[in-house]
């Protein structure tokens, strides 16, 4: 047991050990994800523009996305447009509905760089 004036040592002691603490260290770092969607399982947008994204190392070609800016809080986010011709459907200022890929640790999915949408 620390002395009667150790005060100043168990509190650093505690200030050092709490990071050991993940809870204290998300909360002391604001580590909370950053999540477009906001929990919903799906949301609105108006696309901006369409592109092609590159395939990652051992696929090759162009995976057709278009730029979505969401509508309940503006964030833009890059959306697959899956099928065939799927992308000739869509213009620009088109209103889309989008939903999350579902790749590992809601990152993006096979050979597709970034998208997660």
């Amino acid at each position: 047991m620390p002395g009667e004036f150790a005060g100043r040592k168990l509190k650093q002691r505690r200030k050092k050990f709490r990071w050991s603490s993940q809870s204290y260290k998300r909360r002391a770092l604001q580590l909370w994800k950053k999540d477009p969607l906001e929990g919903a399982p799906m949301a609105r947008g108006i696309v901006i523009e369409k592109r092609a994204v590159e395939q990652r190392k051992p696929s090759s070609g162009l995976t057709k996305c278009v730029r979505v800016q969401l509508i309940k809080n503006n964030v833009q986010v890059t959306a697959h447009v899956p099928g065939v011709g799927a992308i000739d459907k869509i213009s620009e200022h088109d209103e889309v509905l989008i939903e999350k890929v579902g790749g590992g640790q809601g990152g993006s999915k096979g050979s597709m760089v970034g998208i997660k949408y």
